[in-house]
């Protein structure tokens, strides 16, 4: 009997293992991975889906830095708030691969404006505790440490956010506070002073990761499509790709399951489409 097909078969299941066995060494620093340890004796095949699927598969295609992913995962699963466990092994693969301790905690800060304060303030505990196990990684460096930021009035917090808004999210993003005049003006003017005038005005993380990260926990979180929408505009609008958006939504399939990203790509297909339209209809007229 030929048994080539099956050998086949086996050799590309060992290569995906070992292709995600050396990427979950990387993220987790050691040769040893704790996971596959923990799982050993109650659920050795979940700990070989986890190495063959999320790291031989997801983690090891092109499109997204390791840093990025990392990073990605800590918002999403600090926003999702039910996988502390997780989160505190992500938040050591970010310092891992690379991310410095600003970088972890500006993503944590951000996660309060789209998951609240709680999710932010127990993604921060989870940090501190990572920070005290992984001292060296740690340490921050002068240029590290936010200064207090000044008193400013509110007429200038609300201009920095208008600005950043009409940077980041222009139309989408105009169109979100104009929805709020008739019903709730004051909740439109707490988006522009504090999501956009406080938090993304701060620096420590490019936009273009603040976007990726935001696409990330909105992708997660499963009940946010209409924001979902915009910051997939906005993530493009501030340099990043439609591979880059198919990438930090993809990722979301380990840590929020497909349906959640199912429904991500859904969306991100709409904004592909309605901005491939868009450049058409500049197009025509220009010509």
């Amino acid at each position: 009997m030929n048994n080539a097909p099956e050998t086949a078969t086996t050799n590309a299941q060992d290569n995906r293992y070992e292709r995600g066995l050396a990427v979950l060494r990387q993220v987790a620093g050691t040769d040893r991975p704790a996971v596959l340890e923990s799982l050993a004796d109650i659920a050795p095949d979940l700990a070989r889906y986890t190495v063959e699927f999320g790291y031989g598969d997801i983690y090891s295609r092109p499109g997204l830095t390791l840093r990025q992913r990392q990073l990605a995962n800590v918002a999403a699963l600090a926003a999702i708030g039910n996988a502390a466990p997780q989160l505190r092994f992500h938040l050591a693969g970010a310092l891992n691969v690379g991310c410095t301790r600003r970088e972890i905690v500006e993503t944590l800060i951000h996660v309060c404006v789209y998951a609240g304060f709680p999710a932010a303030l127990n993604g921060l505990t989870a940090a501190r505790e990572v920070f005290e196990a992984h001292p060296a990684a740690a340490e921050a460096t002068p240029d590290e440490v936010s200064a207090p930021a000044p008193a400013e009035t509110t007429a200038e917090r609300y201009r920095r956010g208008l600005a950043a808004l009409t940077e980041i999210d222009g139309h989408a993003g105009e169109q979100v506070i104009a929805s709020l005049r008739d019903i709730a003006p004051d909740l439109g003017r707490y988006v522009l002073e504090f999501a956009f005038g406080d938090v993304y005005s701060r620096t420590g993380l490019d936009l273009k990761t603040r976007e990726l990260a935001t696409v990330a926990l909105c992708t997660a979180l499963g009940t946010a499509a209409p924001q979902l929408a915009v910051h997939i505009h906005a993530l493009l609008n501030v340099g990043g790709t439609e591979e880059e958006v198919v990438e930090t939504i993809t990722q979301m399939v380990g840590y929020a399951g497909f349906p959640a990203a199912l429904n991500g790509i859904t969306v991100a297909r709409a904004v592909f489409a309605e901005r491939a339209a868009a450049e058409r209809a500049a197009a025509d007229s220009a010509a």
